[in-house]
């Protein structure tokens, strides 16, 4: 079995101490081979809270590692900074930022910079990030599972939540479902959920492939609609270990439980990719 560790939106500047030794806990108990934080890394992209980000991140237990901006990660009041150096925090701690890839024998990792320094929340993709993420996805080898990675999200669940759409995301969806895409990952909305891009699109050509998966704020005290802390692990079984046809996959939920201060599984395992 392979593992995917799943975070999003920690703003650190936000953090719940005990939330993020929890976490680490959970990291070393699972040592997953690839951990992704899909953005918001800080609350107001300063210095000290991309020290702490990046104390973290280095603390985290896995074999790979990839970590997204997000809005939130670019000065708001520092308007200066925002237009002449406005990944200068996140670079000085992660390295420059752009389209990221993880590629291992099990995960194809494929993380989508959506940030822009001219818009304030929303988020958008280009043609060309749409194209070369596309082609990148084509090249995948067998018994790799496929996930692109944004911070915006892909699809939502709620009307309120329609604004946050990831602007070229309709271009993206089409694009990548057919270039073969199993998971597009995301967060910003702190609203945790999984749905089948076929039941919100109407196309069930490539069956029920992919599924967006959201996670909801993994560390902070941003928490929304009575959703505890969280973050997502998708355990994937390549095909020719046990598993039928082109693989099996599963996502997990886990929930931080404050009266045990750590991080534990929520429900049953759901099926996102199987054959």
């Amino acid at each position: 079995m392979a593992l995917l560790l799943h975070l999003s939106d920690t703003h650190f500047g936000t953090e719940i101490p005990a939330v993020v030794a929890a976490l680490l806990d959970l990291s070393r108990r699972l040592k997953p081979d690839v951990a992704v934080l899909s953005g918001d890394v800080t609350q107001r992209a300063r210095r000290a809270q991309f020290e702490a980000a990046a104390t973290f991140m280095q603390a985290l237990q896995a074999h790979a590692k990839l970590v997204l901006p997000g809005n939130h990660d670019l000065p708001l009041f520092n308007l200066w900074g925002r237009c002449t150096a406005p990944y200068a925090g996140f670079e000085r701690v992660f390295g420059p930022h752009g389209d990221v890839v993880i590629d291992t024998p099990t995960f194809l990792v494929l993380g989508v910079d959506t940030t822009r320094p001219w818009r304030h929340q929303a988020g958008e993709v280009s043609r060309q990030q749409v194209s070369d993420t596309a082609q990148r996805l084509r090249k995948a080898r067998p018994g790799q599972l496929k996930v692109v990675v944004t911070h915006q999200p892909l699809a939502v669940i709620t009307p309120q939540d329609h604004r946050n759409l990831l602007r070229g995301g309709e271009l993206a969806i089409k694009a990548w479902r057919e270039a073969g895409a199993d998971l597009m990952l995301g967060g910003h909305i702190h609203l945790p959920y999984a749905v089948p891009l076929a039941l919100q699109h109407g196309d069930r050509t490539h069956g029920a492939r992919p599924w967006v998966v959201q996670a909801g704020t993994a560390t902070s005290t941003r928490l929304r609609g009575g959703w505890p802390n969280m973050v997502n692990v998708i355990e994937w079984q390549p095909p020719g270990q046990g598993s039928p046809g082109r693989g099996c996959c599963w996502l997990m939920q886990y929930h931080y439980v404050t009266a045990a201060r750590c991080f534990a599984q929520a429900g049953p395992p759901l099926v996102v990719r199987a054959g």
